[in-house]
């Protein structure tokens, strides 16, 4: 019998990542699970916020500690988001997943991440529900209770834009 190990390195040994991530600037984030990736977001959302001004919290616990099941993951100037991540994949998109209309946030942010530049992305839920934020697709043939997002960094907007159009859709929201 073949050692198994040497089957699994023979066909990993077939499998390239994508040059365009290789000695980038965020090459790093390539190398974290999915969960780590929306953590990374997490983190990286609200030190931006910080750095800009923008009033934020993060759903606790009554220990202190972050909450991991609330519907909503910061909220930022009042306005209650769903905050998800992504990497740009091989075709140039971004695939935001597990985009869940039931539960209970006022708005989604989307942030993207190039191997050189961060592209960001904000809607109602209004917005999101109504297909203007962009066609939602299930993510299970079937079901209706997680979606994914797709994005060209062209129909996103520069990270450089943050302030601005956050307090522009926050604003409008609490209106």
């Amino acid at each position: 019998m073949t050692d198994p190990r040497n089957l699994l390195q023979e066909i990993l040994s077939s499998y390239t990542d994508d040059d365009k991530w290789i000695d980038s600037t965020f090459e790093r984030i390539k190398r974290l699970s999915n969960t780590k990736v929306g953590d990374v977001g997490q983190d990286f959302v609200e030190k931006l916020c910080k750095s800009v001004g923008l009033n934020y919290a993060i759903p606790k616990k009554k220990s202190g500690e972050r909450e991991k099941n609330s519907p909503w993951d910061i909220r930022i100037e009042s306005v209650e988001f769903e905050l998800k991540t992504a990497t740009e994949d091989v075709s140039g998109s971004f695939q935001f997943n597990h985009i869940r209309y039931h539960r209970d946030y006022d708005a989604l942010l989307c942030l993207g991440i190039t191997p050189e530049k961060i592209f960001f992305g904000a809607w109602s839920k209004a917005d999101v529900t109504t297909s203007q934020a962009g066609r939602l697709i299930p993510m299970e043939k079937g079901t209706n209770a997680s979606h994914k997002l797709t994005k060209k960094p062209d129909q996103l907007y520069s990270i450089d834009q943050f302030d601005k159009r956050i307090r522009n859709l926050t604003n409008k929201i609490r209106k």
